[in-house]
């Protein structure tokens, strides 16, 4: 039985300034630091053999922490990028919060469904990142590996996984979840609570 680590980036300045993160907003230096006391926290609990990351720069810098002090290079992998927020990148949550209420096309009761314009659901999301995860296990069948990515499509993988969208939020910055796999099929992650890292 193989095991995919899924880790969330580190703090980024969008996450600190209540925005939509765009593609190369960065680490704050508090995020660094979480990912620094992640990877001790991982080396302690785990045994990876590989480290594979979203390329967005927030993941990526994340990843390149946790990589250098456990010894292992970064794959960046197509296909693990956050949900695609669209028109609202860069632009603060109350933007988000008042355009939900005007459009139409929205539904508070399948948040998940919902296209911001230029992007993609979080069930979008969730469809295209399963067979990401899938090749991953294949590649790596009895194998640890980290995999660096996002809040939002943690919570489409475990959605797409547990087949509900109710029970799970978005897990705080580097927090680790886990997902065993056995003969290609993916269980739902789960939170390792002794993985959490300080959020101040």
């Amino acid at each position: 039985m193989g095991k995919l680590i899924l880790v969330r980036h580190g703090e980024s300045h969008a996450n600190r300034e209540r925005i939509f993160a765009e593609d190369h907003t960065p680490l704050t230096d508090l995020g660094c630091k979480q990912a620094l006391e992640v990877a001790g926290r991982i080396a302690a609990r785990f045994q990876p053999t590989a480290v594979v990351s979203s390329p967005l720069v927030r993941a990526h810098q994340t990843a390149e922490i946790i990589a250098r002090e456990i010894g292992l290079p970064v794959e960046v992998m197509p296909g693990l990028e956050e949900s695609d927020f669209g028109f609202l990148k860069g632009k603060s949550y109350e933007v988000y919060h008042r355009h939900i209420q005007q459009d139409p096309t929205f539904d508070k009761n399948a948040m998940w469904r919902w296209v911001p314009e230029g992007g993609e659901s979080t069930e979008q999301a969730g469809r295209r990142v399963i067979p990401v995860l899938e090749q991953l296990a294949a590649r790596h069948p009895d194998e640890e590996i980290l995999v660096v990515c996002h809040g939002m499509l943690m919570v489409a993988i475990w959605a797409q996984l547990a087949g509900t969208w109710h029970g799970f939020d978005v897990p705080p910055n580097c927090a680790v979840l886990v997902m065993e796999h056995e003969s290609g099929k993916l269980t739902s992650p789960v939170l390792i609570e002794e993985c959490l890292v300080s959020q101040e």
